[in-house]
């Protein structure tokens, strides 16, 4: 697997005159995958989450009318169903956040297959989903879920050694209380991993809504994406952009950096792909 990592949008573009053939070599191999007639394929590689040969089970779910592959959500292995965003995510936290059996580990997601991962391996992993109003912060409802908001976190100082914080930041329009948030429940020498809408060819974050008085002010066109809470989806307030990293070291954190990876062989296809670790 192919890792760079890069703490700024000027890095970025060396990174990208340096690596132009080899990204561009790449895409090829990942175009010459696609069959013309069939709707589900399957492409072979190593499984990091099941830990063999697999056969990636690859399909057009999510393309809407493009008829183009979204490689980040589908190549999904068969032995643990983990698509390709999800096995990364693993694979390079094992990689960057040096996590012990013992380690404190906060995951900003409880009902899904993430935070179970984590859980199973983890002893002293906490989930959460926002709740909303509905039970105070903190709490717990019938269900065991915690409630919690990124904006007013309801954990002490320095409680974690780890968080994981995978595409929540886009819907917190106050994104910058959220990174001091994250910072103040962080251990000194703690990491966070994240992951959000980027847009790599932008040094600035554009800003897609804002609430301004209490209200919700459309900037551009409204994007929801799915809510494994609600069928009515959550509205994407933002798509992040190289000043998130800036944000993130005045936010208090000492280093912050982007993971740009790729890999034909553990299946992580479709270019390059981007997660981000930021350490107090």
């Amino acid at each position: 697997m192919r890792i760079h990592r890069i703490r700024s949008y000027d890095e970025f573009v060396t990174h990208q005159n340096r690596s132009s053939v080899l990204i561009s070599e790449h895409m090829k191999i990942i175009d010459s995958l696609v069959p013309k007639k069939q709707d589900v394929f399957f492409v072979p590689g190593y499984s990091y989450t099941a830990g063999r040969q697999v056969q990636f089970l690859v399909d057009f779910q999510h393309s809407g009318n493009s008829g183009r592959v979204i490689w980040r959500e589908r190549v999904c292995c068969p032995e643990t169903g983990f698509n390709n965003r999800m096995r990364a995510t693993f694979h390079l936290f094992d990689i960057e956040l040096e996590a012990y059996p013992d380690s404190r580990i906060y995951i900003t997601e409880q009902i899904t297959p993430i935070y179970s991962y984590f859980a199973s391996r983890y002893k002293y992993a906490v989930g959460s989903e926002f709740l909303g109003s509905k039970i105070a912060f903190g709490s717990v409802d019938k269900r065991g879920v915690r409630n919690e908001t990124l904006t007013g976190l309801s954990f002490q100082d320095q409680s974690f050694d780890i968080m994981v914080c995978l595409d929540v930041l886009e819907h917190v329009p106050d994104y910058y209380q959220a990174f001091q948030e994250c910072i103040r429940v962080l251990k000194v020498g703690g990491r966070i991993m994240w992951s959000v809408p980027f847009v790599p060819s932008s040094p600035k974050n554009i800003v897609r809504a804002r609430l301004k008085n209490g209200e919700i002010e459309h900037i551009l066109e409204p994007e929801y994406h799915g809510d494994p809470l609600s069928q009515d989806g959550v509205l994407c307030f933002t798509h992040f952009g190289w000043e998130m990293l800036d944000q993130m070291r005045s936010a208090g954190f000492s280093d912050a950096y982007a993971l740009c990876y790729h890999s034909l062989e553990f299946g992580y296809l479709g270019g390059e792909q981007f997660l981000f670790v930021a350490r107090k």
